[in-house]
Parts: structure tokens; C-alpha cells; sequence
């Protein structure tokens, strides 16, 4: 019966992350993904010219709590088949964010035209892959509740470098109460490759953060009555450290715009995720 429920899990991850994949690429959805194909595994997307993807390499190594790992590509290839079989790193992804020089020059639906051969594709862990856990716990996520990406804000959490990377750990945040706190750190210490356990619990000042209704990426979400903020780190937290690295190109999602995986996010839980299919 346990197998039959994997076995369940899976099939319909992979329904649900085909369906939004397509409807992505077509150009029908171009919204932020938190609650769609909630039994998907998501992902942050890191797009670099190769002589810089051994370094990026190893600052996710270096940093495994706001830059899990969860696939790379290779050389001058777009798809990623560990994820998903007709997965794109061109066009597949609702938004996408270019930089040169470590300045973001613009925000796109596709980049084909700006593909290169030299690229590597790094696919890190996101919170929004244990929502679904959470939801199915009775414990409300408020962004989705109000169809709002999640707010995420630069920590003064520093991270370690490698080569030009380095910079600031940046975490998303969702009020809780206690209880509800305490119920969400056993849920996602199961989901080390999608950031884990928080960073911070009800302290904001603790990590640097002056007023959390001002994020830095996503939109505002309300406390209510007996709530405390709940501090994640956040696969955003390259997009801080390429600012620094100042590479020439740079290609990233828009926070909260994710890649969608066919892996069902109960297979990451259960440590069954993509394996590393190549090391720069």
C-alpha cells in the first residue's frame, strides 16, 4: 500500500509539472508559482558562462542551506532529464532575470535568443516544495492564501565565498503562530534540499531585517493577532552574490517565478531526489 501511495505521488507530480511546464512555455502562465503544482518539487534557476560554474559550484557547497543543490547541467545543454524528461532551461521557467555585469539588465519569458554555449544551468531547492506539506498539516501559508509570491528579504546572515561569489543569505518569510512554528520545523528538517528547518523564528532584528512588511523581493504579507514570523533561507541568495561576482551574464528566475520539476515534493522528503548528473 505504502508503494501504491508512492507510486501515486509520483504519477501525479508528473502530471501537474507537464501541465505548467506547457502552459509556461506557450506563454499562458507567467505568474509566480507558489500553490501551482503544489506536488511538485520547485526550484531556483542560476544560468552562468562555464568558467565561472566550478566556482558557483562550490559556493552551493559551501552554503547548503540557502543554495541546496538539486541539479546541474551540461555544458551548453538546456535540458535537465533528472528533473523532468522535456524540461527547457530556455523557455520554461514563467520569468527570468538577465544581468551584466552583475546589474539586472532586464526580465524576459524566454531566453533563447540569448542561449549560449558555454552555459550551465544550476537548479537549487525552494521552500515552495514543502508548502504542500504544510498545507496538508493544517498549517496555513499565507502567500498562497492570498495569491501572493512570498516575501523574501536580504538577511545579515553572511554566507561563504568562493572565487567572486559571496554576499548576504537572503530567507523568505510566513507568519505563524507557536504552535504552528513548532509543527512547521518538524515538517521541513525533512526537506534539507529545500532549505530545511528556519533560520529565525520571531526575532526579525536578530537577522537584520528592520520592518517585515517592506521585503525585498515578493509581495507584503500581514501578520495577524498571536503570529510571529517564521524565517526560511532562500534560494534567491545567489541573485545577492552575482551582484558581487559581477560575471559578464548572468541569467536567474524572477524570485518567486520558479522551475517546475516532475519530482514529487513527498520524494524529496523522503530523501529520494535528483541526483547531481554532472560536477563543473
Amino acid at each position: 500500500m505504502m508503494w501504491d501511495h508512492q507510486a501515486s505521488e509520483i504519477a501525479k507530480a508528473q502530471k501537474e509539472g507537464a501541465a505548467l511546464r506547457a502552459s509556461i512555455r506557450s506563454g499562458i502562465f507567467a505568474d509566480q508559482t507558489a500553490g501551482a503544482a503544489p506536488n511538485c518539487v520547485q526550484g531556483n534557476l542560476v544560468i552562468l558562462p562555464e568558467y565561472l560554474a566550478g566556482d558557483f559550484y562550490r559556493y552551493c557547497e559551501a552554503n547548503p542551506k540557502p543554495c541546496p543543490l538539486l541539479a546541474v547541467s551540461q555544458v551548453g545543454d538546456p535540458t535537465l532529464p533528472t528533473l523532468a524528461e522535456d524540461f527547457d532551461l530556455r523557455t520554461d521557467v514563467p520569468l527570468y532575470r538577465v544581468y551584466r555585469y552583475g546589474e539586472l539588465e532586464r526580465e524576459t519569458i524566454d531566453i533563447r535568443d540569448l542561449w549560449q554555449d558555454d552555459f550551465v544551468g544550476f537548479v537549487l531547492g525552494c521552500s515552495y516544495s514543502f508548502e504542500a506539506a504544510l498545507l496538508a498539516a493544517n498549517i496555513p501559508v499565507r502567500h498562497i492564501e492570498l495569491n501572493r509570491g512570498a516575501p523574501m528579504f536580504i538577511s545579515n546572515i553572511k554566507t561563504e565565498p568562493s572565487g567572486p561569489f559571496e554576499g548576504p543569505t537572503v530567507v523568505s518569510m510566513r507568519p505563524m503562530t507557536p504552535e504552528c512554528a513548532k509543527r512547521a520545523v518538524a515538517i521541513t528538517k525533512d526537506f534539507d534540499r529545500a532549505h530545511g528547518i528556519p533560520v529565525q523564528i520571531g526575532d526579525p532584528e536578530k537577522i537584520g531585517i528592520a520592518d517585515i512588511l517592506a521585503p525585498d523581493f515578493g509581495e507584503s504579507v500581514p501578520l495577524e493577532k498571536g503570529e510571529v514570523p517564521v524565517f526560511w533561507a532562500c534560494g534567491v541568495t545567489p541573485q545577492m552574490a552575482i551582484k558581487q561576482a559581477r560575471p559578464d551574464i548572468c541569467i536567474t528566475h524572477a524570485p518567486g517565478f520558479m522551475v517546475i520539476s516532475d519530482i514529487a515534493a513527498s520524494e524529496l522528503a523522503a530523501g529520494r531526489g535528483p541526483e547531481i548528473s554532472s560536477t563543473p
